[in-house]
């Protein structure tokens, strides 16, 4: 007889625990998403009301680091997360063990060329200096850049691992000034054009929108690389709420927000 309520006992608690969800995690109705502030929270205010017309509650909570929002994902106490691009995804399951995976692109930050003592790329002569940041993956996000717009072309293969060194062909004969990223901005009134991720634009009071007379397109293998996305535990990319989250995040509404706050330091990303 006590063996049988025991079983009893558990099966109800088993029931409940179904009904309630386990982990801190909110039902189906709640969607939980741990983000950056800047732009990822900002960005996931604008699909509440979006989501709330197909009856899901968004819940955002910010952190101000790099681990807890992969963490807590993995832990089942989130749904999503929105904060990092690719490598750094693939990186943290290799090195933690998680089990998190890509549930779709939203955005990219665009590496930009620049104007030095020139602004227009068909004035660029035999010659003339580019100063590009020379730590390995902003590099290479330079050249390809660089290669995109005629200016050289690399290696066929190297990628995103590409130096000074796979240079294969250089028309103009252009020199490339290796500096540290932070650096490469002062020197826009001694070279010819300058290469600079967003944060360095933005600190040296350029606009991508505005200023940059060429930057990364969402087909560009950097763009692909380095596109911000949904990340979720493996398994539940294909619930209905995530496809939801991801849908709106991908809507034209956000996608008239994002450029229009963001300057082109933020852009939409399309597959």
């Amino acid at each position: 007889m006590k063996k049988k309520i025991v079983v009893m006992i558990v099966t109800a608690v088993l029931a409940l625990s179904a009904l309630t969800g386990c982990g801190g995690k909110k039902d189906d109705g709640t969607i939980t998403v741990a983000a950056s502030a800047t732009p990822h929270a900002e960005i996931l205010e604008q699909v509440k009301p979006i989501l709330a017309d197909q009856g899901y509650t968004l819940e955002v909570t910010v952190f101000n680091d790099y681990v807890q929002p992969n963490q807590v994902v993995e832990g089942g106490e989130f749904d999503a997360n929105y904060f990092q691009h690719i490598p750094y995804l693939d990186s943290f399951n290799e090195e933690q063990g998680t089990h998190l995976i890509n549930a779709g692109g939203i955005h990219y930050e665009p590496f930009g060329i620049y104007p030095g003592t020139k602004s227009d790329l068909s004035a660029i002569v035999e010659g003339d200096v580019i100063a590009v940041p020379n730590d390995t993956t902003n590099e290479a996000r330079a050249l390809l850049l660089l290669q995109d717009n005629g200016i050289l072309t690399l290696k066929a293969g190297v990628g995103l691992e590409a130096t000074v060194r796979d240079i294969e062909d250089n028309p103009y004969n252009v020199e490339i000034q290796e500096l540290e990223a932070a650096q490469v901005p002062r020197v826009k009134d001694e070279v010819a054009f300058v290469v600079l991720n967003g944060n360095y634009a933005m600190e040296a009071g350029f606009s991508v929108a505005k200023d940059a007379v060429a930057y990364e397109q969402s087909d560009s293998e950097a763009a692909q690389t380095y596109v911000n996305v949904i990340a979720v535990k493996e398994g539940s990319e294909n619930d209905a709420k995530i496809k939801a989250l991801v849908e709106a995040l991908k809507s034209d509404a956000v996608k008239e927000y994002i450029n229009n706050t963001y300057d082109g330091g933020v852009i939409p990303f399309t597959e």
